[in-house]
């Protein structure tokens, strides 16, 4: 069996990080064995790695390796992908065709992204790992396979079952052995290691000089989160790489390509599966959320608003104080076209409130509680018609009758509004 320094040198794998050698470990020591492993981690952390381990330790190393990425074959297609199909099982089948778990007899299959399969393909896998047995996309045929299956996934495969998007039989058959692959953020001293392994690789690539950083700039990249992990840190060597004149990289420079007030949290998938915690289902319950917190907050100051005129009195508040009880009450102005404040008043229902409001002018005095009171809007119709009907009537009656004069009112043309009153009988 390998060591754990010959696997990191035979693969380029980078850092002394515990957790890491510890995937690392865990990957050379079940190599051997025949168990389905699954491997948890974020994008870009390096799953990939570790199925190739297994492979290359286990006695199957001379057979077959496939990678399957269930996320990139049509839902359509995979059942014919993965266990092949008879000739003219559907339409474009024109000859018998063999799957994954047939050509990879005896070999290795990793399927990555295995959280995106199918529920009726994730049937088909589960009797494969508890029997060995498949059959062809129609086919009534069974057939057997030795295949080992190694699956790495970055979903909450917990809340995926719950969900109903994965099955849980199948999840415990895959999850023989979970290796955790760490995010890139909690290896803060493998991140500078990492910048040197990759400005070498691409200084020699291009035939350009290495990159270096500064002391600065190596404290930036410890203290940023990286939600795209490696991948998005050799991305990031390789762009300055080619387009960097100056090969020593400052912290003002780092800033350019990843600045720090872009740094947003990154969404973390619990390795055992766990629920993550809150979970807003989309950006629009967000929005949702915040819209009515502040909805909240401004009854909150409608109400504080009215208590300070029920125990002050009108007589006792400043002009300041006033003059912001009224913009806090004023009812928003009025569009100046009726048409586009119907189509408003009827596409966007809420509370209107109308209080008393006060002016420095007010001669009335409003110590006793009774004096100040909300009243709620009475409802109004939501008709679109009945609103038009209304309007039209209204612009006629204001201009007397001139139609030209009440179209130009409404925003609308003439020909418009001689339609709309012929429509509502409006003629005489």
């Amino acid at each position: 069996m390998a060591d754990l320094q010959s696997i990191k040198n035979r693969y380029g794998i980078i850092g002394n990080f515990p957790v890491l050698n510890r995937a690392l470990e865990k990957a050379i020591q079940v190599a051997p064995t025949d168990i389905s492993v699954l491997v948890i981690g974020e994008s870009g952390v390096g799953k990939e790695f570790i199925p190739k381990i297994i492979h290359s330790e286990s006695k199957r190393k001379h057979q077959p390796y496939i990678v399957v990425n269930c996320g990139a074959i049509p839902e359509g297609t995979i059942d014919s992908e993965l266990f092949g199909h008879e000739k003219g099982a559907f339409t474009g089948a024109t000859s018998t065709r063999k799957g994954y778990f047939e050509v990879a007899d005896g070999g290795t299959i990793f399927l990555d992204e295995v959280g995106e399969l199918p529920l009726q393909t994730q049937v088909r896998l589960l009797r494969v790992l508890e029997s060995g047995e498949f059959m062809k996309v129609g086919s009534s045929q069974v057939q057997k396979t030795n295949v080992r299956i190694v699956a790495a996934t970055n979903v909450n495969m917990m809340k995926a079952i719950t969900d109903g998007r994965f099955r849980e039989d199948l999840y415990y058959r895959l999850n023989t052995v979970q290796i955790d692959m760490p995010p890139l953020r909690e290896r803060k001293g493998d991140i500078h290691l990492l910048f040197r392994k990759f400005a070498i690789d691409f200084a020699e690539k291009y035939r350009m000089p290495e990159l270096k950083l500064t002391d600065d700039a190596v404290s930036y990249l410890e203290n940023y989160s990286f939600p795209g992990n490696v991948r998005q840190l050799r991305n990031l060597v390789e762009q300055m790489t080619v387009v960097e004149q100056n090969r020593e990289v400052n912290s003002v420079k780092l800033a350019e390509y990843i600045p720090m007030n872009a740094n947003l949290p990154a969404v973390v998938q619990k390795s055992n599966g766990g629920n993550s915690g809150s979970d807003f289902g989309s950006e629009r319950e967000i929005m949702y959320k915040i819209l009515f917190d502040m909805r909240s907050d401004i009854n909150d100051l409608k109400s504080l608003t009215s208590e300070l005129i029920k125990n002050r009195g009108n007589s006792d508040l400043s002009s300041q104080e006033k003059n912001l009880i009224n913009r806090i009450y004023t009812p928003e102005p009025q569009s100046a076209n009726p048409a586009s404040l119907l189509y408003f008043e009827n596409n966007h229902q809420s509370e209107v409130h109308h209080p008393t409001i006060i002016s420095e002018n007010d001669e009335h005095h409003y110590n006793d509680v009774e004096d100040v009171e909300i009243e709620e809007a009475k409802p109004e119709s939501l008709s679109l018609q009945n609103n038009e009907k209304d309007l039209i009537i209204k612009a006629l009656e204001k201009h007397k009758g001139r139609r030209n004069k009440a179209a130009d009112e409404l925003g609308i043309s003439q020909r418009t509004l001689y339609r709309k009153i012929k429509q509502y009988n409006l003629e005489d």
